[in-house]
């Protein structure tokens, strides 16, 4: 049963490992390819610091919630390997505790990942 659980968590632990890297390298691009203003300009009207420059309104939203969703995953996975290694009753609340923090915020990720496949309005140097 514990090699079973052991294999699971490690599982868990490189898909959000990949979450991960994929949300860091999204946020890295939309920092070096974001919106560049000079100190003379100002701001437009409707500027707003989650704009990023691939996707459409809800990307910026979705790769935040999913790099802390991934965070609090791998904490989860750690978390659960330490209840595997003691296997008492006080690091089963502890690790379920990060367990359904990191599913709740996988979650909200979710329902950003599905808002931005309804919008539709993609940036137009998308092209597949």
């Amino acid at each position: 049963m514990k090699s079973v659980a052991r294999l699971l968590l490690f599982l868990n632990f490189c898909m959000y490992a990949i979450v991960v890297g994929i949300s860091a390298w999204a946020t890295n691009t939309a920092i070096d390819h974001g919106f560049i203003i000079g100190p003379e300009l100002r701001l437009p009207a409707h500027f707003s610091s989650m704009a990023f420059p691939m996707g459409n309104a809800s990307t910026g939203f979705f790769v935040m919630f999913a790099l802390i969703a991934g965070v609090a995953g791998m904490a989860s996975a750690i978390s659960g390997l330490n209840h595997l290694r003691y296997w008492d009753s006080d690091s089963l609340s502890a690790a379920s505790s990060v367990a359904a923090i990191a599913w709740t915020l996988t979650l909200l990720a979710m329902g950003f990942a599905c808002k931005e496949i309804e919008n539709h309005l993609t940036n137009p140097r998308l092209v597949s």
